[in-house]
């Protein structure tokens, strides 16, 4: 029987734009179905999906693309304006550079609202969205996170933290430093990580100790992008509930792909936006929490399979 070659290509590359530099990789066969890659943040990078899965993903029939925004990560300049925009723009030139004319969008938490917000405006560059543990109201987020972390801290008699949750709870909840320190109490209580990981997830979180880009990158974050996006796009007081529906109507198809073990999302959140996108189209993932491309691997890829065929 004769054997065929698959053909892998993994391109590194920089865009130049008005003397900065925009990071971006590719991985897998240009002629196979085009994915990129839209990290978390504001103020995060691609590194973890990079390192992770973007490989095991182009194996899998997927031309992937990652990239860092602008002013995030491995994408330095001083310049950035952190407005949706500026981050559409540079989109657009991801997609001239890998000569892409429409690509399935990959949101991941914060890239997301970025997807949304993007498909809404170019619906003819967007064959698809995977909404991968992303918000459509932040607000509503940030209540969860305090009604869970207020329950915790009750439970273990923690006064310290239940008077810091009282305090939040009186702040100006549309100011960057309520979202800042919501964001940090889901974190103390570990809501971004499965409570029973896979075998599989432990394997690949064992990467984070020795493989030196992620030792680099996984836990840095350039502090200037949630500044920037709070004072010029008011990202924490969006609800893109009318703009999911509104790409839904364009005919665009939108997947969604959420773990139970995520913290930053009540049921009453998670059945929004299910009933929003249909049920054939939505999963909710067992053992898994906000980083689901690595908690649950091989069924985040065979649910990329199954919606882009």
């Amino acid at each position: 029987m004769k054997k065929t070659l698959a053909v892998f290509v993994f391109i590194v590359s920089t865009i130049v734009v008005n003397s900065q530099t925009i990071y971006s990789k590719a991985f897998g066969n240009p002629n196979d179905k085009p994915v990129i890659f839209l990290h978390g943040g504001p103020g995060y990078n691609s590194v973890g999906f990079e390192a992770t899965t973007a490989q095991k993903l182009s194996e899998n029939g997927f031309y992937v693309i990652s990239y860092d925004r602008r002013g995030e990560g491995r994408s330095p300049d001083k310049d950035a304006k952190f407005t949706f925009n500026e981050t559409f723009d540079d989109l657009n030139l991801i997609y001239k550079k890998y000569n892409l004319t429409s690509a399935t969008l990959i949101g991941h938490s914060f890239g997301g609202i970025i997807a949304n917000l993007y498909a809404e405006k170019y619906p003819n560059k967007t064959k698809s969205i995977i909404l991968v543990s992303a918000p459509l109201s932040m607000q509503e987020t940030f209540s969860t996170i305090l009604n869970s972390s207020k329950s915790i801290y009750i439970s273990k008699n923690d006064s310290v933290n239940l008077n810091y949750i009282n305090m939040l709870e009186k702040m100006d909840k549309n100011s960057i430093e309520y979202s800042s320190y919501s964001f940090s109490h889901a974190m103390q209580n570990g809501f971004y990580y499965a409570k029973k990981p896979t075998i599989e997830a432990l394997n690949i979180y064992k990467k984070f100790r020795t493989d030196s880009l992620l030792i680099k990158y996984s836990s840095k974050l350039t502090y200037e992008a949630p500044r920037g996006f709070w004072e010029n796009e008011k990202y924490t007081t969006l609800d893109l509930k009318d703009n999911l529906k509104q790409i839904v109507k364009n005919g665009i198809p939108v997947f969604g792909l959420y773990g139970k073990d995520d913290g930053l999302f009540s049921e009453t959140q998670i059945e929004n936006i299910e009933n929003l996108i249909g049920d054939v189209n939505f999963k909710y993932m067992d053992n898994c929490s906000h980083n689901l491309f690595i908690d649950q691997q091989t069924k985040f890829i065979n649910a990329l399979k199954k919606w882009t065929e």
